[in-house]
């Protein structure tokens, strides 16, 4: 059998579904959830204005949603992500689906990540359900540090999410971005097969997430205050520029 590639993808074909499905939600971005930008990007800005930290953090795939922004071509450079390799999946799904479920651990990672009450926290959870989540937010809240939320709300208000004795972050958070993703995140239906394809919260997610800095620091550089920004490595001026933000490595 011999397979053909058209010039165009046929409007029905499940690519073509996912990538309208996914151009949908970033769109609605710029109505829904305007006003939660906005606010998410003053509380940005305010840490950017005054020389402050903006920390972030996510379990399971959420956790590119930290990397995200960190040492980013055209991110900013005062970004601290809280990344934890038990709660991500390259050593062990299992264990990271038991770990962001584990009571207490959240305070394990505060300890050796502290996040100062005049900073910005922001958290990515599509389901918004995990006790280290819960746990976290409620921490750094409890010191006075205002949480940014991206979550599923669809998912996490469904009967169909996994039940939880805790708040659910969007319960939690100073600012709740709702990423609209469907239960379970999963958006395209295939024929002939019951489970539903390809998650929509990691391409939303990084759309809030890069929206929100530029607008961010633009209210940074209104204010007077020029925030730090790296350049793409790839460039012919990248290096040099960089380098006044980074320890060079150095050949023994």
């Amino acid at each position: 059998m011999t397979l053909t590639s058209p010039s165009t993808l046929d409007v029905q074909s499940p690519a073509a579904r996912y990538l309208a499905r996914a151009t949908h939600l970033i769109e609605r971005l710029t109505t829904d959830e305007a006003p939660n930008i906005m606010a998410a990007s003053r509380l940005v800005a305010d840490v950017l204005i005054n020389h402050r930290t903006v920390h972030i953090f996510g379990t399971g795939h959420s956790h590119m949603l930290a990397e995200e922004l960190y040492y980013r071509a055209g991110g900013l450079v005062n970004v601290q992500p809280l990344l934890f390799e038990g709660l991500m999946l390259h050593t062990s799904a299992p264990l990271s689906t038991s770990l962001e479920r584990l009571p207490g651990l959240a305070s394990a990672l505060l300890r050796d990540h502290p996040i100062a009450s005049n900073d910005v926290l922001i958290v990515a959870s599509n389901s918004g359900s995990n006790a280290v989540t819960s746990e976290l937010v409620q921490q750094v809240m409890a010191n006075g540090t205002p949480v940014i939320a991206l979550t599923s709300l669809t998912h996490a208000t469904s009967p169909e999410a996994r039940a939880t004795t805790m708040p659910r972050l969007h319960e939690l958070a100073t600012v709740v971005i709702d990423n609209g993703g469907a239960v379970g995140d999963a958006a395209v239906d295939i024929a002939g097969l019951s489970s539903r394809v390809s998650a929509t919260s990691t391409v939303v997610g990084a759309a809030i997430l890069n929206a929100v800095m530029a607008e961010a620091i633009q209210l940074s550089v209104d204010a007077g205050v020029t925030p730090d920004i790296y350049e793409s490595s790839n460039t012919t001026s990248g290096d040099a520029s960089n380098l006044k933000f980074t320890t060079p490595i150095t050949t023994p």
